[in-house]
């Protein structure tokens, strides 16, 4: 008997299951819930432009969502998703939403972009500028400033001239973003904005104004609440559900494959708590579609042990050695898993780019749960039964599920 190898698997099992015990409770505490879990509500908006002949771009489709985020911040409502989906819509999923028609009421405001005097008068607003119409320049070939183009001179002129040596302070949704001076008259259709910007800070402006300029109106074309009463039981039954599967696929790893059997477990086991761990790492919403994925996830993490095992007691059959068998079977089964695995995740990327909202929490638990099938369920799992191989304990096939009579002469 080979103790070292015996102590090393010991080691291995006691420290990781020690820290899945550990570190499971905190960690399922700090995974982001759905609205489906938690409550809340989801809005699919439709934008369009509020001025007639306006012009919706992607950029300003981006920047309204940011404006939208920004509002649903104002509001105190903790991670807030907001993404774009094709040309013209924006999906909100709010989550522990108390006061929905107030946030709802916000969100349909469209962003407002003012220029107002010293003494408060609104001068422009987002309809005097050309769309699209701000963009970083360089004063001197060093120094960032925004440069806008106006729709009407005359009136800018007009403005400028009033308020000569005082500022016109640039707003947006009533905050103020910057208070430019007016250091001479302009008789033009464009004007630059001066100060000590940097980069980011210039193109940060320009967006603002361009989104100021470009103003949309929201439609809701989809809306979907759930009560947090509601959620709370969802989640309930989806971890009874999802406990009851995991207890199953264990007791059938022990039945059939008795030591190797132990070992998928531990396997499984590392694999869940990864899988949650990455999971509260990337900050993922975690939603029933998702949750699915995580159960189905552990049934494709049984498949490549019981691929594995198998070719395994095919090849003890076969009268090879216990080491033998687990290179020869690893070898021949490892190819069939990656094949299975490589159409899967092809599968789960076109998902994730041609769907959208619970399909692409879906394709995104199925993505990760392979690249970490294949790292506990294969390679930790060939190690750990290499472990217990070399140490000699366990040497009769009957623990690795084949029986004396089944095996053949070499």
């Amino acid at each position: 008997m080979k103790v070292n190898r015996l102590v090393a698997f010991l080691l291995i099992v006691v420290v990781m299951l020690a820290l899945v015990g550990v570190t499971s409770p905190a960690l399922l505490d700090r995974i982001k819930l759905g609205l489906d879990l938690k409550g809340g509500f989801e809005i699919l908006y439709v934008a369009t432009p509020i001025d007639e002949g306006g012009v919706l771009t992607k950029d300003s489709l981006h920047e309204t969502a940011k404006s939208l985020e920004k509002r649903v911040d104002k509001e105190g409502v903790a991670e807030p998703e907001i993404t774009t989906e094709g040309k013209d819509r924006i999906r909100v999923r709010l989550a522990g939403v108390t006061d929905e028609q107030k946030v709802r009421d916000k969100l349909k405001e469209p962003s407002a972009l003012t220029f107002k005097g010293p003494d408060g008068k609104v001068e422009m607003d987002g309809r005097d500028f050309v769309p699209g119409g701000a963009k970083v320049q360089y004063q001197n070939g060093t120094q960032p400033i925004v440069e806008i183009k106006l729709k009407d001179a005359a009136k800018f002129k007009d403005i400028t001239t009033r308020l000569l040596g005082q500022t016109l302070s640039i707003y947006m949704d009533d905050e103020r973003i910057s208070s430019p001076s007016v250091n001479q008259v302009i008789d033009s259709n464009t004007a630059v904005i001066t100060g000590q910007f940097d980069y980011q800070e210039a193109k940060d402006l320009a967006e603002k104004i361009n989104l100021g300029a470009l103003p949309l109106k929201l439609t809701e074309k989809y809306t979907q609440s759930v009560g947090a009463s509601l959620g709370q039981l969802s989640l309930e039954d989806t971890v009874r559900a999802g406990v009851i599967a995991a207890i199953i696929i264990l007791a059938f790893m022990l039945f059939f494959y008795r030591l190797p059997g132990i070992v998928a477990s531990i396997t499984l086991i590392t694999f869940t708590w990864l899988l949650l761990l990455v999971f509260y790492l990337m900050n993922v919403t975690l939603t029933l579609p998702g949750i699915a994925a995580f159960v189905l996830a552990i049934g494709m993490a049984v498949d490549a042990n019981i691929i594995t095992y198998e070719r395994i007691k095919e090849e003890i059959r076969s009268g090879k050695s216990l080491l033998s068998a687990l290179k020869s079977g690893s070898k021949h089964s490892f190819r069939t898993i990656m094949d299975a695995n490589i159409t899967n995740f092809i599968a789960g990327v076109v998902l994730y780019y041609v769907g959208n909202g619970a399909i692409r929490g879906f394709a995104l638990t199925t993505l990760l749960s392979i690249a970490l099938s294949i790292l506990t369920n294969v390679f930790f799992s060939r190690f750990l039964i290499y472990l217990l191989i070399r140490s000699n304990v366990w040497k009769k096939p009957s623990y690795y599920g084949v029986k004396e009579a089944e095996i053949r002469d070499l």
